[in-house]
């Protein structure tokens, strides 16, 4: 954090316009920062600095390198006070650095009116922080006094949670300093556990090295325990999750290559101060496993001091911060990896819980025996085979926890075999083979508009997956992208969720909303509370004009055929185009859409071919079997069987996945399927028929059978 050389007098220099700039975000931050990046300290920030009972600084010593650095007041009654605002520009310390710390070098050193602090207010408890960019202008026996250069605040993500409280510094054993130049087995173990560290880093102008722009900065950074990754003894691996957009302690990075690292004990108060090289990684594969990194950087150590008995603070664990637990740690992405390796493969997951979700529906909470849950859209399904009277079954269940979750739930209606033997049957402790969700039905990430979601019985399944990613991505990134959710039943019995959805709409402070058509008017609560909307009879246009101000909503479906169809129709009618209406089709031709609304550059599927020769090549044993083919004979999934062999498949109509086949040579035509989540390689037998010839030849497919 400094100030800009440049022309134009932008609170942000290179470095950071840099990655602002790569991240889309570059005008937006540059408004933002002129209105709340200031040369002074607003009276609230004043009132801030003067109650705390410890600071995080950050300095650059004689030879280049970042350190990070904590100050503390003096003694241990509640009203000692060690740092105060002289006036709006001024920020008087009465203290010292902890002896070893090398901040303490720097402060009695010959340039000390050279020094540029970067300092970090954080009050644990309530997750508050402010920034400020500042430079020595006094220094005496008792303390220094700190000039202003910038001064912002900050938000609350990944603070953890802790109350502090001191000891009296004149109980304490004497202060031993250690130097490392290598982590060892202690520093290691204490970093793979840490929840919390903080990062020093700094920016010089190129062009005027003396120039009171250059300045040093620290940051804090959380996360889950394991969040930092032990490459070796020397290197780091840390996530960068969303933040504020600053860019501070990055574009420092990229401009300089160095960063300070403070571990701090929160049990005993030890220190582990680390500096050393620094770089970004931005387009590593790594980021895609770690849940909530949006980008990964790396630090390589060079020289470490290890401070035990020197700061007389302890620290007791509140909670984490939501943000955090929307993260995850190395073994996590691990996990996940594994998972994404495997996602085509049947995985053993254990049942972990059962919960009846009204009277017709249960819910199966699952965990994969090997690797983690695989990235999957909210509103997606899962595959699922089970062996029902010594035949296997595989169905096909919608997810109905969200990507976040460290779970995959599915929730099932009792209503034909499978569902009949899943309520019955299966319970906490046994394990069934599943494989990772898939879909073309699914939250669309590339659109801001307000979400309206209407289900109908078991059809609400995949609105709430969809809802608790809604309300997960509002924590994540503090985006107000409003959801209302619309759902009918028959009556209170068969409300399903209804808890976790009154609980999501009561977290998410009105971005949410919950409303419920009920068929049965004796099914209604006596005393609802003045947060449950309950209406009488089916969805119709009169509820959604009540329920919806004007604007331009994006539209998901869901349950039985014939509601989704009215469901649609009405929508049409209502003038809501048909690309804003996505819906949990069953089957090609389980709604029938308003095709003159479609754009002319949507792409024709290929002519089918008139008579085709299909080779079929086991996998295991290499084995090719010809045969001719015909359109009497159906797609090549019915081919298949028909001629003695047993691909897998759960819907037949394209939405599992169950039956995705290698295609070896050939083309074909594959109606129903949304063929942006199969590889280049890949069709969907249910859907597949191949496809004829420019030059009216014979077709020719060869698939490969696993």
């Amino acid at each position: 954090m400094s100030t800009s050389t440049q022309h134009d007098n932008s609170p942000f220099h290179a470095g950071e316009q840099a990655l602002q700039t790569r991240m889309g975000v570059r005008d937006n931050m540059e408004r933002f920062g002129r209105r709340v990046i200031r040369p002074f300290m607003p009276e609230q920030h004043q009132a801030f600095y003067s109650q705390l009972p410890f600071v995080l600084a950050a300095h650059v010593d004689q030879d280049g390198w970042p350190w990070a650095s904590i100050l503390h007041a003096p003694a241990p009654h509640k009203d000692a006070r060690f740092m105060h605002a002289v006036d709006d520009t001024h920020l008087r310390f009465d203290c010292k650095p902890l002896e070893g710390d090398p901040l303490a070098d720097a402060l009695t050193g010959k340039n000390v009116d050279k020094l540029h602090i970067g300092l970090m207010g954080i009050e644990l408890p309530t997750r508050r922080r402010n920034r400020m960019a500042a430079h020595v202008v006094e220094r005496d026996q008792a303390g220094f006094t700190l000039k202003v250069d910038q001064c912002f605040g900050n938000c609350p993500q990944y603070i953890q949670s802790r109350d502090v409280h001191m000891l009296d510094p004149a109980t304490m054993p004497a202060a031993i300093t250690e130097n490392l130049t290598e982590l060892d087995e202690e520093a290691i173990a204490f970093i793979q556990q840490a929840d919390t560290f903080f990062v020093a880093s700094y920016y010089v102008d190129k062009h005027n090295p003396s120039a009171a722009s250059n300045g040093a900065d620290v940051s804090h950074r959380g996360g889950k325990p394991g969040f930092v990754r032990l490459d070796n003894k020397r290197t780091l691996t840390i996530p960068d999750y969303l933040g504020n957009n600053h860019f501070n302690t990055l574009g420092n990075i990229q401009e300089t290559g160095k960063a300070g690292l403070l571990f701090i004990d929160f049990d005993n108060g030890d220190l582990l101060t680390l500096t050393g090289k620094a770089e970004l990684l931005p387009d590593s594969d790594e980021t895609n496993h770690f849940k909530g990194a949006e980008r990964l950087w790396r630090f390589e150590l060079t020289q470490a001091r290890r401070l035990r008995n020197s700061l007389p603070l302890r620290w007791s664990f509140n909670d984490y911060s939501p943000n955090s637990l929307l993260t995850g740690s190395w073994a996590e992405a691990d996990q996940i990896a594994t998972s994404e390796r495997l996602r085509n493969q049947w995985l053993s997951a254990e049942v972990i819980k059962v919960q009846n979700e009204s009277s017709t529906i249960k819910s199966f909470y699952l965990r994969p025996n090997e690797g983690g849950i695989a990235h999957f859209e909210a509103g997606q399904f899962l595959s699922l085979s089970v062996n029902v009277d010594g035949q296997d079954q595989i169905r096909t269940y919608t997810v109905s926890s969200a990507p976040a979750d460290d779970f995959y739930r599915i929730s099932v209606k009792r209503e034909n075999l499978v569902s009949g033997f899943l309520h019955d049957n299966i319970k906490t402790g046994d394990h069934i083979q599943i494989k990772a969700p898939n879909g073309s039905f699914h939250w669309n990430h590339d659109s801001e508009r307000p979400v309206v979601m209407l289900a109908a019985g078991v059809g609400i399944t995949p609105m709430v997956s969809m809802a608790r990613h809604g309300f997960y991505e509002m924590v994540r990134t503090r985006n107000s992208r409003s959801i209302t959710l619309i759902n009918a039943a028959r009556d209170t019995q068969q409300r399903a969720f209804y808890k976790e959805l009154q609980q999501l709409q009561q977290q998410s402070a009105g971005n949410i909303e919950v409303h419920w058509a009920l068929s049965q008017p004796q099914a209604f609560p006596a005393n609802g509370s003045h947060n449950e909307h309950y209406y009488h009879g089916r969805i119709n246009k009169e509820l959604l004009q009540s329920v919806l101000p004007m604007d331009d909503y994006e539209f998901y479906l869901c349950g039985p055929p014939a509601f989704m169809q009215s469901m649609y129709d009405l929508l049409r009618e209502l003038g809501v185009t048909d690309r804003r209406i996505q819906a949990e089709e069953f089957g090609p031709a389980s709604l029938k859409r308003d095709r003159e609304q479609l754009t002319e550059l949507e792409p024709v599927d290929e002519p089918e071919a008139e008579q085709a020769v299909i080779n079929f090549i086991d996998a295991e044993s290499g084995a090719t079997v010809e045969q001719q083919w015909s359109p009497a004979d159906g797609n090549l999934l019915e081919f298949a069987e028909a001629h003695g062999f047993t691909p897998e498949y759960g819907c037949r109509s394209g939405q599992c996945g169950a039956c995705k086949t290698r295609l070896r040579d050939g083309r074909v035509v594959q109606a129903g399927a949304d063929v942006s989540l199969l590889a280049e390689d890949e069709v969907l037998l249910c859907c597949a028929k191949p496809a004829a010839r420019e030059d009216g030849g014979l077709a020719q497919v060869t698939l490969i059978l696993d």
